[in-house]
């Protein structure tokens, strides 16, 4: 809530809690539409119907007073101000005893009762409001000072304050009711903000998303946050076992061919030739590690849309020159169907895939295909494949599921399918694996939304 500066002190004022916020937010409305309904019932009420009700009274006061004042003698005009007072509900004390104004705090209508009768009864002495069930008004008459009285019922409606009572009650019991549902409904986002706060200092707590909708949408984006930190967090940690592990192997190497090397005798080509093979293996390492490194640290910026088939087709051609014979498959696929994303993430993608079957495999195809929300790349290929019960692990990063067999097909980091994985949950897809039902062999399908 921003305020300008002239009204910078309402800062100081204001609830720091979401919850408190709230309350006020709710409450000033409810109080806001209570004060305009009691100025109403007031102004209408108290107001205008008590003066028209005393008006009537001091009407009927006026006549026992001129029936009083204008009888042919003290006797007659005293019995018949008697009988006229006592027709019209009227208690007469002649001669009467002291009357003085007076009206409790709490009697708002008591004002305008005294301030009319006042108006319409000149020469009126005093009006006692002290009992709230009658009215004394005290005056002068031939007879000497005298005093009337009528219930108090007649001049303002009887419990007026019930009205206001009821409305009273009823804002707040509504404002109970709305606030332990708003209660309910801040709730997720405590327990959103508590799931982040631990998150901060290291702490993993279970945390499932909950309450409004927009609530479970910055809920489900946190756990999606915080599980691909989790994954950044262990492919950094596998990234380095994986440095430590691979490279291993050819440094040893390396040392046991310098350590045979002798200072007298020139190392003959083979020699050389192994080093270099050793160097060139490390050096490929290195660059597979660095690059799913920087894929793991890239987001789906800079996407644009290209055209499917032309993208495919030069992957396949660039592969073709390496000596890799790749079938393409894309039915009622034509030149201008096109989807949004990164081409230079997708082609290492597909090309970590068609690189995995060459490997392992004499055939490889590529099938294309769209519909009006996905695009799906599935490369098959006609190889050993992949028990399904290793899916998983296959996905890993630095994952060989038979390190012998790589070692001798061309000694990869084990960061293909991982690297493809991570990249259509970049895309926002996914991977799926799976025995290809025409070539036998393992089936990688991305697939993402178009």
């Amino acid at each position: 809530m921003q305020f300008g500066p002239e009204l910078g002190w309402l800062k100081h004022l204001m609830p720091r809690g979401l919850y408190g916020r709230a309350v006020l937010i709710l409450l000033l409305p409810v109080f806001t539409l209570v004060l305009v309904v009691t100025v109403m019932f007031l102004q209408r009420h108290f107001d205008d119907v008590t003066r028209q009700m005393t008006r009537n009274v001091a009407g009927e006061v006026a006549f026992v007073r001129h029936s009083l004042e204008q009888g042919p003698d003290r006797a007659a005009a005293l019995e018949t101000a008697r009988w006229v007072a006592g027709n019209l509900g009227i208690g007469m004390e002649i001669p009467g005893g002291p009357v003085a104004d007076s009206r409790v705090f709490y009697d708002i209508s008591g004002r305008i009762v005294m301030e009319e009768l006042r108006a319409q009864l000149p020469g009126l002495r005093a009006v006692e409001l002290a009992d709230l069930k009658q009215v004394r008004i005290g005056l002068d008459g031939p007879l000497g000072p005298y005093a009337l009285t009528f219930s108090r019922g007649r001049v303002s409606a009887s419990n007026p304050h019930q009205l206001l009572v009821l409305l009273g009650f009823t804002a707040a019991l509504m404002t109970v009711i709305a606030g332990l549902f708003l209660r309910n409904q801040l709730r997720p986002i405590r327990r959103l903000a508590q799931a982040a706060e631990d998150y901060g200092r290291g702490r993993v707590t279970p945390y499932r998303p909950g309450g409004a909708i927009e609530i479970r949408s910055a809920g489900t984006a946190f756990l999606d946050m915080r599980n691909r930190l989790e994954r950044l967090a262990e492919q950094r940690g596998m990234m380095l076992s994986g440095i430590s592990h691979d490279l291993r192997t050819p440094l040893t190497r390396l040392q046991l061919s310098l350590s045979m090397l002798s200072p007298d005798i020139e190392p003959d080509a083979e020699e050389i030739a192994a080093m270099r093979r050793d160097l060139d293996e490390m050096s490929r390492m290195i660059n597979a590690f660095l690059a799913f490194a920087r894929d793991a640290a890239q987001d789906a910026a800079g996407a644009e849309e290209v055209a499917l088939l032309p993208f495919i087709q030069r992957i396949i051609d660039d592969a073709a020159r390496a000596g890799q014979q790749i079938e393409l498959v894309a039915p009622g696929l034509g030149p201008e169907d096109a989807a949004t994303f990164r081409p230079d993430m997708l082609r290492r993608a597909v090309e970590n895939l068609i690189g995995n079957a060459a490997r392992y495999a004499g055939h490889t195809r590529i099938e294309l295909a769209t519909s009006p929300r996905a695009v799906r790349i599935i490369v098959e290929d006609d190889g050993p494949g992949i028990p399904e019960d290793r899916y998983e692990d296959a996905l890993r990063p630095f994952s060989r599921l038979d390190p012998g067999r790589s070692r001798n097909r061309g000694e990869g980091a084990g960061l293909g399918l991982a690297l493809a994985a991570d990249t259509a949950r970049m895309l926002g897809g996914q991977l799926r694996l799976g025995r290809s039902a025409d070539l036998g062999g393992l089936r990688a399908e991305i697939a993402f939304p178009r």
